[in-house]
């Protein structure tokens, strides 16, 4: 009887010491106390602004250092467009510090949205429109087919005077390439695109001979053969199908 009485008060002594210290770090009590006043933000960034940030972390002070919530505040930092990740911490007695990275776009989608390096869509606002980034266009379920077509693309063109700037998938499925002097090449559905666009780059120099200026239009999608539309005509000129 005596052990348990020991054991009882034993527990309540340490409950006592206890729970006052846990009270405190999780804002418990004392949640006005000890103010947190000053923000730091270590980062390197172009698009995210200072007046953002404030504005995301300015709902989430106002308690006291114990009190502040660092998931919450991460999380409306991390809802910017331009934040990849944060990092929160608390410096005593009143500092909040923030380790941001930014967003690296790899292309922009359907000419208004960005695709960051790490697959994530995001509204890049005014620089979407700007940034001299591929153009690839489709249905945003199909975005990562679309990137990965685009990486097939590069690898084919590869050490060929021809730079795609961009792909376009269609709703019906059909693949395209746009070059970096705004030429289209419509290469159909994606089972036959990559076979067309090396049967197009086996015999792209013959082509070309004796066409100074970049043609304008071509279509793959023939069974032996193509068509290819000059900037100075109004019909396909070469590589014509066979009848």
């Amino acid at each position: 009887m005596k052990g348990a009485i020991r054991l009882v008060a034993w527990c309540l002594a340490v409950a006592l010491v206890v729970l006052p210290v846990v009270g405190v770090l999780r804002g418990w009590f004392a949640a006005d106390r000890w103010p947190v006043t000053r923000l730091t933000v270590q980062a390197e960034f172009k698009h995210v602004g200072a007046e953002q940030i404030r504005a995301a972390v300015l709902p989430r002070l106002g308690h006291g250092f114990f009190a502040l919530d660092l998931d919450a505040v991460q999380q409306a930092v991390a809802a910017l467009p331009w934040v990849e990740s944060v990092e929160a911490r608390k410096r005593w007695p009143d500092t909040l510090i923030l380790r941001i990275y930014e967003r690296r776009p790899f292309a922009r989608w359907n000419g208004t949205r960005l695709i960051s390096r790490q697959g994530v869509l995001f509204d890049g606002g005014e620089a979407a429109v700007a940034a001299p980034l591929p153009d690839l266009h489709g249905p945003d379920a199909q975005m990562p087919q679309v990137v990965a077509f685009y990486a097939d693309a590069l690898k084919a063109v590869a050490g060929t005077p021809l730079k795609v700037a961009g792909v376009t998938l269609s709703e019906r499925g059909s693949w395209s390439l746009a070059t970096d002097v705004g030429a289209e090449i419509v290469l159909g559905d994606r089972v036959q695109a990559g076979k067309r666009l090396r049967r197009f780059l086996d015999v792209y120099p013959q082509v070309m001979a004796g066409h100074p200026a970049a043609f304008a239009y071509a279509d793959l999608r023939y069974t032996n053969g193509f068509a290819v539309r000059w900037p100075d005509a109004d019909a396909p000129a070469a590589g014509a199908p066979r009848t």
